[in-house]
């Protein structure tokens, strides 16, 4: 039975894609978007697959729980589990991995991948990944309460599924067990050989009296996803904060002082003429900008809140986010959507 989902990370997609657009990021910054994106594209992909697989064998069985997307927070440390299956002998810990290519598991459990250029490289092992997960998960269970009928440690096996294309090189069984490794689409044979020889004709009595029942796994299920903490899908580091635009140096419309006369020494007996009235007149003041026609009584050059610069309302987040990555056509000011109108953009001609 289906009891939890994937969480929608679209906005977070959508966060990243937008900032991608932003003239202010410098080289550094760009890389870490990309690179942020493109692991989160594939992780939404692999899991949205291994999902699928899950679900269509588990979603109606009222013998199973099925948990996507589980995050936990374990003594100060945050931990993501992928796929959690509930059973009533056993909990399945899924870790999936969406590698669509040539994977190399060694005598010592060590992963090594290799793609279409023929380049190989080692990656951190998903197994141990998943061992680390399987701790922390029974902290949970501990916290909780949740035991086997006998009072021992709760059952928990741990399945890596890779991408259905995947090529798998194994070790022999007797130097490294890599049973648990399998391709998304193999999970539903894989489970079954695992039950048969777990819990078939010839499991001990033992065995068969841990079986929990259906509202023990459904109470289990349900208390797991109370622990969930959704991730911030709008945080981002510091270094990727937006940053202050350069402040203009203020423009002054003071009128400009006269160009200094020079003194002509004119003949003694000439006469002295005074200046008349109009050539004493001051020059004419510089016409402001037509943008500083625009009243902005919340100004405050060089400092940044999340107010509208010209009705002195709060903004949102993603107002004031827009405003700083148009700071040439805001002058370095922030404001709400309604009074972003009052700032049109410039045409493509003045561009030009």
């Amino acid at each position: 039975m289906l009891l939890k989902r994937a969480d929608d990370k679209t906005k977070r997609m959508a966060l990243l894609k937008d900032l991608q657009q932003s003239p202010c990021l410098d080289s550094s910054q760009r890389k870490w978007l990309a690179e942020e994106l493109s692991n989160l594209a594939k992780g939404m992909t692999g899991e949205r697959e291994a999902a699928y697989y899950l679900d269509s064998y588990f979603k109606e069985s009222p013998n199973h729980m099925v948990l996507h997307d589980l995050r936990l927070m374990v003594q100060g440390e945050v931990v993501q589990i992928d796929h959690l299956v509930i059973g009533r002998a056993f909990i399945y810990l899924v870790e999936t991995k969406n590698w669509a290519c040539n994977v190399w598991i060694n005598d010592h459990g060590e992963f090594t991948v290799e793609y279409g250029n023929h380049s190989r490289f080692g990656v951190a092992s998903p197994i141990e990944q998943s061992h680390r997960h399987e701790r922390a998960l029974r902290a949970v269970l501990d916290q909780l309460g949740f035991k086997s009928r006998f009072g021992t440690a709760v059952d928990i096996r741990n399945v890596v599924m890779f991408h259905p294309q995947a090529i798998i090189h194994r070790p022999d069984a007797k130097a490294f067990d890599t049973s648990m490794v399998i391709k998304a689409d193999a999970f539903p044979s894989w489970i079954n050989r695992f039950v048969e020889r777990e819990l078939g004709v010839g499991a001990t009595l033992k065995a068969l009296a841990t079986l929990r029942g259906q509202d023990t796994i459904a109470e289990w299920g349900k208390a797991l996803m109370r622990c969930h903490q959704p991730v911030d899908l709008l945080a981002l580091p510091d270094f990727m904060r937006p940053q202050s635009p350069p402040v203009p140096a203020p423009v002054s419309y003071e009128a400009a002082p006269a160009p200094a006369r020079r003194k002509v020494q004119e003949p003694a007996a000439a006469v002295t003429r005074r200046p008349s009235p109009r050539s004493r007149q001051p020059e004419a003041r510089h016409a402001p900008p037509p943008d500083s026609q625009v009243p902005m009584p919340y100004a405050v050059p060089g400092e940044k809140k999340c107010i509208c610069a010209h009705c002195g309302c709060k903004i949102s987040y993603e107002e004031g986010m827009y405003c700083w990555h148009h700071s040439q056509r805001f002058h370095g000011q922030q404001f709400c959507r309604e009074h972003q109108k009052l700032f049109p953009f410039a045409s493509r001609e003045a561009v030009r």
